[in-house]
């Protein structure tokens, strides 16, 4: 069996599993495309095997500090009364992200809430000047409960950057003070999210049992809609055409499919929410 690891093949090997070679498949094959799109599209949505955690980082430029400090402006017009109209302004506190990012999961502080700090006036550097200089001698849990303690204080007192995230604007907004918190090109912000996997580039995904057998599904519910338009047709011989008992099965498949997916292979929406 010839292993597809391209889309011109994988589409090769959906058509033949409906016995493209023995019998005509009436399918176009833009229609054929748009059935494999829609699969790798559900494939990467829901399956874990069609992402990635990824963290990426990104230098905070000048040009984004002035824009992120500017604001957009929209109007509001009563619904029943046109002639009143509220002005609001929106920030563009934004970053644009890839287009395969479909999840951002967290945006590691700006601030120094680890080991970091070189300040010698900071108390976690006298903490670890004074008493942590010997682990032999000194124990790692006083250091840890004080190094929670601090971290719950700054979360109290500080707090986390917001942030905001939509897989279809492709931008993820940092709800901060862009004029004190960064410095322009010198700051990087660091995400951790979840990005699809591209199939051109990791062409294995070509050969996932469940991305075939769904993609299958897909173009066999569509062949069955084409000749759906048919039925009761008699052709030469007495033959008549049935798309409806094809189409019935695609979407039996599809379904089975799609239930199998969310009970082994979706990953919970809690992780994939930041």
């Amino acid at each position: 069996m010839a292993v597809p690891t391209t889309k011109s093949t994988f589409k090769s090997y959906c058509l033949r599993a409906l016995g493209d070679g023995v019998i005509d498949i009436n399918i176009s094959d833009d229609q054929a495309d748009d059935r494999i799109d829609e699969a790798l599209q559900y494939f990467a949505q829901y399956h874990y095997d069609g992402i990635e955690r990824m963290y990426l980082k990104h230098l905070i430029t000048t040009a984004e500090v002035t824009r992120a400090r500017a604001n957009a402006d929209t109007t509001g017009t009563d619904t029943v009364d046109s002639s009143i109209t509220a002005t609001w302004k929106e920030g563009k506190n934004y970053i644009p992200l890839p287009s395969a990012v479909i999840s951002v999961l967290n945006v590691f502080p700006l601030t120094d809430t680890g080991s970091g700090s070189s300040n010698m006036f900071d108390l976690q550097y006298q903490l670890r000047l004074n008493d942590l200089f010997d682990l032999s001698s000194t124990s790692i849990m006083h250091y840890e409960m004080t190094m929670d303690n601090l971290d719950l204080i700054q979360h109290i007192l500080v707090g986390e950057t917001p942030i905001r995230f939509n897989q279809h604007q492709n931008r993820l907004y940092l709800d901060m003070d862009w004029e004190n918190d960064v410095t322009a090109d010198v700051d990087y912000i660091l995400i951790e999210c979840y990005r699809k996997l591209d199939p051109a580039t990791y062409t294995d995904i070509y050969d996932d049992m469940f991305l075939k057998r769904y993609a299958t599904a897909l173009i066999k519910k569509q062949w069955g809609a084409n000749l759906s338009k048919f039925n009761g047709v008699a052709m030469l011989g007495g033959v008549t055409m049935n798309g409806e008992t094809l189409y019935t099965q695609g979407l039996e498949e599809q379904n089975s499919l799609e239930e199998k997916m969310q009970e082994s292979f979706e990953i919970s929406p809690a992780f994939l929410v930041g």
